[in-house]
């Protein structure tokens, strides 16, 4: 897991204009933070000084900040301005942090959902689909401590650290080479810790997948297993991946809290080492008091970015697995579908399907395979076979949601043939209408029945005035009164001038349907 992933800056503009603008306050920080290391070394030597000050003890620094910031009055008005400057910078950064975030993840989310959209509904009906859900809504929130707390600090450690550490050595050499040789302690421990939570994150996210996706199953088939009387029968299963859940999250819990405390303690032993070396050579001569009391302040400073990088790590960590799995599916190469040329209307088109065959996902056999079909407009057409022979498969083909291993889908307007492959596919597919077998409609959709989700969503193809009407098993959750009520609405729109094609294995509807085509799978020869 790297520590700034560079597709986020190469693929996310929010991202890369963030990171800019972060490393530029980093570095005013810095500047502050020296700024103020010196005035407060100026203000306190008066007071700590055994005997009146009479010479500059900050050397060539000193022409920094003035001695007259000796005065008190002089002092708390440096101290002041230095103070609202650092208010302003640390609001800035966190009000930048959270707009960035919220931009990032939402720019993200889109273009995940967009990409798996284009791979086609076969991909995400292949199990990737509750992957997908789970990355773009629990996995991405995970971005924003990213963002907010961990990026600032890594981009901190970049700027404020390698600036204090040279101000450390225009003050004071001997103690510029212990911070040098105990600073790469940090990023070591910090790159064991990474190792163990890189794991635990990964653990983490797959048991969030798998809970999300076993969730998501039982809330779709609830309404059947409710209607068999087994709907107590998945949550003995649910429980255990709840618990799975649950141990993965305390793990990285329990692995962030050790990181923290092992990083505050290496940091507080190194700043000990250079304030302990500081005080015997403040007692022989060897150091001024504006020296050591500069160094003392600026010491935890240059420990301090990376201290925070290695405790945020832990909260970003989560955020980056699922932004990985983002970015893996987005690398996920788009079968290019369609042509170039405009998709020409399909108001008053015959739909011809000539010899087209689509192989499974594992390629053992072909499903349909070689489909023949004419659907005309005023027409329905109803396909017909057993489950699992590429009745769906076919709707899809038609619509152009996926391209066919073999075959032609075209359209005979007046104007003449215009086959599928040649056309925009975007052009083609929104002149259809569609209701799947178990249709989606969002929250709306949380509190109906699957037979009711089934209604609604043959309501809107119905009535969405599109010139072709895709019905993929209409009737299969309705009872007797509301399937007959749905045949006479199927038969009213084709006789209303539109292109009606459902699969379906209902009698009823079969035998209203002006031809009926039997759709076929074989198995692939090896």
């Amino acid at each position: 897991m790297k520590p700034l992933d560079p597709r986020l800056a190469g693929r996310i503009g929010p991202a890369r204009r963030y990171i800019v603008v972060t490393a530029i306050l980093g570095l005013a920080t810095a500047i502050t933070i020296g700024f103020q290391a010196l005035v407060l070394s100026r203000a306190l030597a008066p007071v700590l000084a055994p005997s009146p000050l009479t010479e500059d003890g900050l050397g060539p620094l000193g022409a920094v900040v003035p001695t007259d910031v000796r005065t008190l009055s002089v002092a708390l008005a440096w101290l002041a301005v230095i103070v609202a400057v650092r208010v302003v910078l640390t609001w800035t950064q966190e009000r930048l942090a959270h707009r960035a975030g919220a931009q990032v993840i939402s720019e993200l989310r889109e273009q995940v959902v967009a990409h798996a959209s284009a791979l086609g509904p076969r991909w995400i009906a292949s199990g990737e689909g509750t992957a997908v859900a789970t990355t773009v809504t629990r996995g991405l929130e995970s971005l924003m401590p990213y963002f907010v707390r961990y990026l600032p600090q890594l981009l901190l450690s970049m700027t404020v650290t390698p600036v204090m550490l040279v101000v450390v050595l225009g003050l004071d050499w001997v103690s510029a080479l212990i911070v040098i040789g105990t600073l790469p302690l940090v990023p070591i421990f910090m790159i064991l810790i990474g190792l163990v939570t890189r794991e635990r994150s990964a653990k983490h996210l797959e048991a969030m997948q798998k809970l999300a996706g076993r969730t998501l199953d039982l809330i779709a088939g609830l309404p059947t297993l409710r209607a068999l009387g087994r709907e107590r029968g998945p949550a003995s299963r649910v429980r255990e991946l709840g618990e799975a859940q649950r141990k993965a999250t305390m793990g990285s819990l329990r692995i962030a809290f050790m990181s923290g405390m092992a990083l505050e303690l290496l940091t507080t032993l190194a700043v000990a080492l250079v304030a302990v070396t500081l005080g015997f050579r403040l007692v022989d001569g060897d150091v001024s008091i504006e020296t050591a009391l500069a160094v003392l302040i600026l010491a935890p400073e240059v420990y301090l970015p990376l201290r925070m990088v290695g405790t945020h790590f832990h909260a970003s960590a989560d955020g980056l697995a699922a932004a990985d799995d983002a970015f893996t599916i987005l690398e996920r190469p788009i079968a290019h579908r369609g042509g170039d040329k405009p998709a020409p209307t399909l108001h008053d088109a015959t739909l011809v399907v000539e010899d087209v065959s689509v192989a499974t996902p594992d390629g053992r056999r072909l499903a349909p395979a070689r489909l023949n079909m004419v659907a005309r407009p005023g027409t329905v057409t109803a396909l017909v076979g057993p489950n699992g022979d590429g009745k769906s498969t076919a709707l899809a083909a038609v619509m152009g949601l996926l391209e066919p291993d073999s075959g032609f889908v075209a359209a005979l307007t007046p104007e003449g043939r215009t086959d599928l492959i040649d056309v925009a596919v975007d052009g083609w597919s929104t002149q259809f209408a569609w209701s799947p077998q178990r249709p989606d409609l969002g929250p709306d959709g949380r509190t109906l029945s699957i037979g009711q989700r089934q209604r609604v969503a043959l309501d809107r193809a119905l009535s969405a005035e599109r010139p072709v009407i895709i019905l993929d098993e209409p009737t299969s959750h309705l009872h007797r009164a509301a399937r007959d009520e749905v045949i006479e609405r199927i038969v009213a729109a084709a006789r209303d001038g539109a292109t009606v094609i459902v699969a379906t294995h209902e009698d009823e509807l079969i035998s209203q349907a002006d031809s009926v085509v039997e759709v076929t799978a074989m198995e692939v020869a090896r």
